[in-house]
C-alpha cells in the first residue's frame, strides 16, 4: 500500500516544486528535504500530507539561488583538470566581464567537517552535501567551484575536497598538499574549517592541515598576502576573546616549526598571511543561530576587494579572461611536483591570453567590413582619406585589446600590443604599397600628359620639365601625406625616389626623342641641300670641283648648325652636348658628301664614257658636230680624253680640307696622255718601278680619304680607251663616208679617158638625138627608182644585206612607178588637161627637188650615224640626229 502512494506522491512533488530537491523517501516516512541532511522527522500517516504540502517542503530557501551558481567540479578526484567545465561555467556566469572586480575563496578543513553546508549557507551555492544517514564518508572529491549567489563583486567559491580522510589512507597526502597550493595559488580568501574543541590539543585534527598550509606556501616564489579565515564550528560557551589568543599562538608554533628556505629563515607569519577568526554555532542543535551568524559573515564577503576589505593583497591577481588559463598552468605545475613561481606564472598567463586576444583583434580586423572596402577600392586606384580611414580601423581595435587586456602585466601588455600593431601594419602595408603605386603611376601619367601639352603650346623644355616636376612631385606629396597611417612610420621615400627616376627617365627619352627628331629634320635638310648638288658639281666636273663642294658644304653646314643652335636652345643643354650636337652634325654634312663622293666613283667609268662623247661629238657652242673631213680628230679625241681625265683626277680622292693641296691630275695627265701611245695601248708590257701610277695609294692623301688607288685608276683609263676607240673608228669612218658621197666625179685621168675614148659614142649621140631621149628617160626611172628605193640607204649596212633588201623592193617600186604613169596619163586626156599638164611640171620638178634632197639627206645621216653609233649606243642623242637630218642637205647643196 505505501510503495504506489510514495510514487504518486513524488510524482505530485516534482510537479509542485521541480527545483526542490527529495533525498529520500522511505517506508518509515523518513525525510531528507533541503538542507535537512543531518535532522530525522518521523512522520505519521495522517502528518504526511500535511508536510508535503507545508510551505518547508514546497519550497526550501536555498533552491531559488541554485539555478544561479552553476556549481562545477573543476578537478576530480585523481587529479584530472576540467577544461571544458572550467570554460563553461565561466562562460554561464560572465566571469570574463569582470576584469579585475573578482574574488576566489577557497574553504579547507577535514573530511565531513561540514565545509560544503557552510559554503552553501554562506554563498547559496548547491554544493553535494554529506548524508548523515548513509554514515560519515567522503562527499566531496577533488575541487568543486560555484558562483556565490548575491555577492558582489563577483565571488568564486571553491570547496576542497577533505584532508585526513580514510578513503586516501594516512600515506596519501599529495593530492592534499597539491588541491592546498593550487587554493592558495589562486584564491583571495581561505576560509580554515576547524571544531572549536581541537584548539588548545597538542593532537588536533587542524594541526596536520595547517602544516600543509604553511609546508606549500613555501613553495610559491615571491608569494601574495592570502587571508586565512579560520572558522571555529559549534563554537562553546568559552568566548570567541579567549579563544582566539591560544588559537594564534598554536598557528604561530606551527609555522615557527615548518621548515622554511634560508630567505625566509625569520620571516614573520604577517608576511605571508592575514590570520582572520571567526566561531559559528552548531547547525544541528542551534540551527537559527547558525543561520542568523552565517548571515553576519557573510556580509564581511561584500566588497571583500575594496581598500579595507577582506581580501588580501591583489598583487598576482590575473584577469578574470585570463582565470582559466591561469588555473590549468597553475595546475599542470603542481601535478608536476615543480615549484610555483607566481610572478612568472602571472607573465606566462598574461602573455598567454594577451596573445590571444590580440590574435582575436587581427583576425576581427581582417574580416572587418570597413576594411575589406577599403581594400577592394584601394586595388582599383586612389582612395581619398585612405590613411584616416585606416588609422580609425586600427585604432579601433587597438582600444578593444586595451580594454580586453588592462588588468594584465604592464609589460607583457604592452609587448603584445606592440606586437598586435606590428602585425596589423604588416597586414595592411600591402594596401598602402598598392596606394602608393596608384600615386606613382598617376603621377608619372599627369607628367608625361601636361609636358606634352606645354611642348605642344611652344613652351621650352627644360622650364617645363622643372614646372611639372615640382608640381607633380608636391601633387604626390600631398597623396602619399593622405595615406600615412598614424600608428605607422612608413615612408614614401622610395616611392618618392623611384617616381623622380621615372620622371628624369621619361624626362630624359622624351628630351632625347626630341633631340633626335630635330637633329634628323636637319640631317635631312642638309641632305636635301647637299646630295643633289654635289652629285651635279661631279658630273659637271668644272676645275674646281672640290672647291665649290667645298664652299657649299660649308655654307649650307654653318646656316643648318645655326638653326639647330636655336631650336635646342630650350633645352638648356650644358655647352659640352651643345658642342658635341653641332660636331654631330657638320660630320653628318661631311658623310654624305663623302658617301655621294663613293657612290660617284663608283660610276665613275660611265661619267668618263659621257663626259667623252659630250665633248668629242660636240664643238664649243655644244652644238653636233658634223664630220665633214675638216675636223682635226686627234685633237678632239685629246681634249675629250683630257676632260674625262679631269673627272677621274676629280674622284680619286675626297678633298675636304683646304690646307691638302694633291697633284694626282697632274699625275695622271702625265702618265695616262702625255705618254707614247703605245706605251698607254700595251697591255703586256711590265711596267718599271719609276711609273707614278704602280701604287695603292697617292701621295699627299691619307688612306681614308682615297676613292680610287692610282692602280684602280690605270685600269679604268684602259678600259676607258677600249671603250672609246670604236667612237673614234666611227668618226674616222664617217669623215671617209661624207667624202666619198660629196665627191661624185672621177679622177681627172679617168674623165680624161672617157673624153677620148667615148668621143664618138657622144658624136652619136648628137647626131641622133632619140638616143639622147631615151638616156634622159632612163636617168629619170633610175632616180626615181634611187629615191624610191633608197638604194644609199640600203647599202649603207653592207653590200649583200643591201641587195637582198632591194631585190625585195624592186618588183613593187616598178608597179607603184607604172601605176603613177598610167594615173597621169588619163589625167591629161580629161579637158583642161593642158592646165593640169602646167601645173603639175613644176609638181614634177619640185617632187624631184625633194626627192633629190631627201637622197642626199639619207646619205649625210647615213654618214652621221656612221660616226656616232657603236657599242655605246645609249649615249646618242635623237636631238643630235634630227639636227644632223637638217643641216647636213644645206651643206651639200652649199
Amino acid at each position: 500500500m505505501l510503495d504506489p502512494l510514495v510514487s504518486l506522491l513524488s510524482s505530485l512533488f516534482i510537479q509542485i516544486k521541480p527545483q526542490t530537491t527529495l533525498l529520500r523517501v522511505s517506508c518509515s516516512f523518513s525525510f531528507s528535504l533541503g538542507r535537512h541532511t543531518e535532522s530525522q522527522n518521523h512522520l505519521s500517516r495522517s502528518e504526511f500530507f500535511v508536510f508535503i504540502l507545508s510551505p518547508t517542503f514546497i519550497s526550501h530557501p536555498m533552491d531559488a539561488a541554485t539555478d544561479d551558481c552553476c556549481s562545477t567540479q573543476l578537478i576530480d578526484g585523481d587529479g584530472g583538470f576540467n577544461v571544458s567545465g572550467l570554460d563553461h561555467f565561466i562562460r554561464n556566469v560572465k566571469l570574463a566581464a569582470c576584469g579585475l572586480s573578482y574574488a576566489v575563496v577557497a574553504i579547507m578543513g577535514p573530511q565531513s567537517s561540514g565545509k560544503s553546508t557552510l559554503m552553501n549557507h554562506l554563498f547559496h551555492t548547491s554544493f553535494r552535501e554529506m548524508d548523515a544517514f548513509k554514515g560519515r564518508s567522503q562527499t566531496t572529491k577533488g575541487i568543486w567551484i560555484a558562483k556565490c549567489v548575491g555577492i558582489e563583486p563577483c565571488t568564486i567559491a571553491m570547496d576542497l575536497e577533505g584532508t585526513d580522510g580514510r578513503e586516501r589512507g594516512e600515506d596519501d597526502t599529495a593530492f592534499e598538499k597539491q588541491s592546498a597550493l593550487f587554493a592558495l595559488a589562486i584564491s583571495d580568501i581561505v576560509l580554515i574549517n576547524m571544531w572549536c574543541h581541537d584548539i588548545g590539543r597538542e593532537q588536533a585534527a587542524n594541526k596536520p592541515l595547517l602544516k600543509t598550509v604553511f609546508q606549500v606556501m613555501m613553495r610559491l616564489f615571491s608569494p601574495r598576502k592570502t587571508t586565512l579565515l579560520f572558522v571555529i564550528r559549534d563554537k562553546t560557551r568559552t568566548p570567541l576573546e579567549n579563544l582566539e589568543p591560544i588559537l594564534r599562538e598554536d598557528i604561530q608554533k606551527i609555522w615557527d616549526a615548518v621548515p622554511k628556505p634560508q630567505a625566509h629563515k625569520h620571516t614573520p607569519l604577517s608576511e605571508f598571511f592575514n590570520v582572520e577568526v571567526t566561531a559559528l554555532s552548531s547547525y544541528e542543535d542551534k540551527e537559527e543561530k547558525f543561520k542568523e551568524e552565517v548571515a553576519q559573515l557573510r556580509q564581511r564577503f561584500f566588497h571583500s576587494i575594496a581598500p579595507g576589505g577582506l581580501a588580501g593583497d591583489r598583487r598576482g591577481v590575473v584577469p578574470a579572461s585570463a582565470f582559466s588559463i591561469s588555473a590549468q598552468q597553475i595546475w599542470k605545475v603542481i601535478r608536476e611536483n615543480k615549484d610555483l613561481d607566481l610572478p612568472a606564472h602571472k607573465v606566462m598567463v598574461a602573455t598567454v591570453r594577451c596573445e590571444e586576444i590580440a590574435d582575436e583583434k587581427l583576425s576581427c580586423l581582417r574580416s572587418d567590413e570597413g576594411w575589406l572596402e577599403l581594400e577592394e577600392a584601394v586595388q582599383s586606384g586612389p582612395v581619398r582619406g585612405f590613411g584616416e580611414k585606416l588609422s580609425s580601423i586600427i585604432d579601433a581595435y587597438l582600444s578593444q585589446y586595451d580594454e580586453e587586456a588592462i588588468f594584465f602585466d604592464e609589460s607583457v601588455r604592452n609587448a603584445k600590443r606592440k606586437q598586435l600593431e606590428s602585425k596589423a601594419l604588416d597586414f595592411v602595408y600591402p594596401a598602402y604599397t598598392t596606394l602608393l603605386g596608384h600615386l606613382r603611376s598617376k603621377a608619372v601619367d599627369d607628367f608625361k600628359a601636361k609636358l606634352e601639352q606645354s611642348l605642344n603650346n611652344g613652351e621650352g623644355f627644360a622650364s617645363s620639365v622643372r614646372m611639372w616636376t615640382e608640381s607633380i612631385m608636391l601633387e604626390f606629396e600631398k597623396g602619399s601625406a593622405d595615406a600615412a597611417v598614424r600608428q605607422a612610420s612608413w615612408s614614401a621615400s622610395k616611392v618618392r625616389d623611384k617616381l623622380h627616376r621615372d620622371i628624369e627617365s621619361h624626362a630624359s627619352t622624351v628630351r632625347d626623342t626630341k633631340l633626335s627628331e630635330i637633329t634628323t629634320k636637319f640631317e635631312k635638310q642638309l641632305a636635301k641641300a647637299l646630295i643633289e648638288p654635289v652629285e651635279s658639281l661631279f658630273e659637271a666636273g668644272g676645275k674646281d670641283t672640290w672647291v665649290s663642294i667645298r664652299k657649299l658644304l660649308k655654307r649650307e653646314t654653318e646656316a643648318a648648325v645655326s638653326e639647330l643652335s636655336a631650336c635646342i636652345s630650350g633645352f638648356e643643354l650644358d655647352e659640352e652636348t651643345v658642342e658635341r650636337m653641332q660636331q654631330s652634325l657638320r660630320d653628318y654634312a661631311k658623310q654624305i658628301v663623302e658617301n655621294k663622293a663613293k657612290e660617284e666613283s663608283g660610276k665613275i667609268l660611265i661619267r668618263m664614257k659621257d663626259r667623252f662623247s659630250t665633248v668629242f661629238n660636240h664643238d664649243a657652242d655644244s652644238l653636233p658636230r658634223v664630220w665633214t673631213g675638216k675636223e682635226d680628230i686627234r685633237a678632239i679625241t685629246r681634249d675629250a680624253r683630257s676632260a674625262s681625265l679631269k673627272l677621274l683626277s676629280d674622284m680619286a680622292a675626297i678633298r675636304l680640307e683646304d690646307e691638302k693641296p694633291d697633284h694626282i691630275e697632274n699625275v695622271l695627265q702625265s702618265s695616262l696622255i702625255d705618254r707614247p701611245a703605245g706605251a698607254i695601248s700595251s697591255q703586256n708590257r711590265i711596267e718599271g718601278p719609276t711609273d707614278p701610277l704602280a701604287s695603292s695609294t697617292w701621295e699627299e692623301v691619307h688612306p681614308k680619304d682615297t676613292l680610287i688607288t692610282p692602280v684602280h685608276c690605270k685600269s679604268l683609263w684602259r678600259q676607258f680607251q677600249g671603250e672609246t676607240e670604236y667612237t673614234v673608228t666611227q668618226a674616222i669612218s664617217a669623215q671617209e663616208a661624207y667624202k666619198r658621197s660629196n665627191n661624185w666625179l672621177p679622177p681627172p685621168w679617168a674623165i680624161m679617158a672617157m673624153v677620148i675614148l667615148g668621143f664618138n659614142e657622144f658624136m652619136l649621140l648628137l647626131k641622133n638625138p632619140l638616143y639622147l631621149m631615151i638616156i634622159f628617160v632612163a636617168y629619170l626611172i633610175g632616180k626615181a627608182l634611187w629615191v624610191q628605193m633608197d638604194i644609199a640607204g640600203e647599202f649603207r649596212h653592207g653590200a649583200l644585206p643591201g641587195l637582198l633588201s632591194l631585190s625585195s623592193k624592186f618588183v613593187p617600186t616598178i608597179m607603184n612607178i607604172l601605176k603613177r604613169l598610167a594615173e597621169e596619163a588619163q589625167a591629161n586626156s580629161t579637158p583642161g588637161g593642158s592646165e593640169s599638164q602646167n601645173a603639175d611640171a613644176p609638181v614634177s620638178r619640185n617632187q624631184m627637188q625633194n626627192s633629190d634632197r631627201v637622197s642626199s639627206t639619207l646619205s649625210n645621216s647615213s654618214v652621221s650615224s656612221v660616226g656616232s653609233s657603236g657599242i655605246d649606243q645609249e649615249y646618242s642623242s635623237p636631238n643630235l640626229s634630227q639636227r644632223r637630218r637638217t643641216n647636213l642637205p644645206e651643206a651639200e647643196f652649199s
